[in-house]
Formats: structure tokens, sequence, C-alpha cells
């Protein structure tokens, strides 16, 4: 047998492997994140709310239509997402997952005052900054049907909520504020994120977005700041051992991340 075939045979095992251990890790992933019981502030358990509670006829439809357009973005809003990025690539397991950015009861915290912006916001209004920066699009009709759905996806999703009570791990973790090394960075990102969204940071849809490139989000979205990335990634980063990223080495990745291509943010949308 040849060394050619060897090592081709050695590579095409160690792909299967690798590619093994993604899988199987997700799927640990999935039966870690319970969603029978997350916890609130106040010590009671939250349970996500099942689809029969979704009531019949258009404020039904518009709730399913909601989940679709937060799940899938790119596919039911592509008019607005230039980005092939979902909501729920920020918003994890579908808004649910604590320090993930979870939309459960922010509702209730709306109308709000929005340093970026310079005002007061409303829910509305962050759905838009979320387009025209995460997905690097366009905005939806304020009025239109794509906005109703994603608003009653997100009441719906948060009508469990105890007294509207805070959902433990709202936002994200807080780290410390740490010097970051975008030259350790780039080998963390190799060793732990390139199997996933790839070498160059392209993705590998349609389950891991891109990171950086045309595809990616731009370079006036929340995730193209260091500090909130940092925290993101440390919780929920890899997925399939989340966790195992010091705040240090979260620093160092996201600021890896950072120096890459992003497209130009269009600054006719500076409202958001």
């Amino acid at each position: 047998m040849s060394v050619k075939v060897v090592l081709g045979a050695i590579a095409a095992f160690t792909a299967v492997v690798y590619g093994s251990s993604i899988l199987a890790g997700l799927a640990v992933r999935d039966l870690k994140f319970d969603r029978s019981e997350i916890p609130t502030h106040a010590g009671m358990a939250w349970t996500p709310p099942h689809d029969s509670s979704i009531p019949r006829g258009p404020l039904g439809e518009s709730i399913r239509r909601g989940r679709l357009i937060f799940n899938e973005t790119p596919l039911y809003a592509p008019d607005h997402a230039t980005a092939k990025i979902k909501c729920a690539d920020c918003h994890a397991e579908g808004g649910m997952q604590p320090f993930a950015s979870p939309v459960v009861a922010v509702p209730a915290t709306f109308p709000q005052f929005n340093q970026r912006a310079g005002r007061v916001i409303t829910l509305k209004d962050r759905i838009q900054e979320c387009f025209v920066r995460s997905e690097n699009g366009t905005p939806i009709d304020y009025d239109g049907e794509q906005m109703k759905s994603l608003v009653d996806y997100i009441n719906w999703l948060s009508t469990p909520e105890p007294n509207r009570q805070q959902f433990v791990g709202r936002g994200l973790v807080s780290l410390p504020t740490l010097q970051p090394d975008p030259v350790h960075g780039q080998q963390i990102y190799a060793s732990q994120c390139a199997g996933c969204h790839g070498q160059h940071g392209e993705g590998s849809l349609p389950m891991f977005p891109p990171l950086w490139g045309p595809n990616a989000f731009n370079d006036g979205a929340g995730m193209n700041g260091i500090p909130k990335m940092a925290a993101f990634v440390q919780h929920n980063m890899p997925q399939n051992r989340m966790g195992i990223l010091t705040p240090q080495q979260a620093w160092d990745v996201s600021a890896y991340i950072h120096a890459q291509p992003h497209p130009a943010f269009n600054t006719a949308y500076a409202k958001f």
C-alpha cells in the first residue's frame, strides 16, 4: 500500500472521528440544556410554553411565522438579511438559552434607553437594530407582517415567565476587562472554532454561521465589540464543550475575530 493511500485513509478516518465528536457533543449539549426547568431569579422554574398553547387563527399563524423568522432569518426574511446569520445564532435556542442574550420576558423591559442610539427605544426599534447590524441588512416594515410576527413570537415565548420577573441568565455573563492577545486568539480559533466556523470564518451553513467575511455581521453589530463577543463566547462556545474557555482565552479569540474583515455598517441606519 502506497504512502499516499495510507495518508489518505488516515485523513478520512480523522475527519469522520472529528465530525462524530462534534455531533455527539451537540447531542450532549441538547441534553444538558433542560428546557423543562430554567430557573428565575426568585428560584422558581420557568417552563417554556408548549406548542399547544399557540392559539388558533391569525395570532397563532403570526407566532409560528415569527418563530420561523427568528430561527431561519435568511430563509424567511431574505430581502432584509444580507448576512447568513439567524436571530437564533446570537439569541441561542430560539431565544431561550440563559446568558446567550435570551428574549424571554424582554418585552417587559421596553421602552428603554439605548446608549448607542442615544434615545429611548421600543422593542420594534431593537429588532430593527438587529436587522441593519447583525443581519447586515435593511429595516423591515415597522408595522408590517414580519415585525408583528417577531413581536408576537417573543411575547408568546415570554408568557410563562412568573409575574414577568427577570429571567435568570438575562443578557451575557459578566467578565473582567482584560487585555486581549489576537495572536494567541488565532491559535485558539484554529483549535476550538475552525472545525465548525471554518478556517477562514466562512461558517458551515445551516448550523454554524460565518464569523467574518461578506456573509457575516457588519462592523456596527454588537458582536463586533470584543467585550460583548468575549462574554458570549466564554459561556456558550464551543457548542459541544460550553464553558471550557477561560475569560482570557475568550477575549483573545474575540480580538482575533474582530480583527478580520467585516462588511461596513450602512450609516444611513445610524439611528438604530
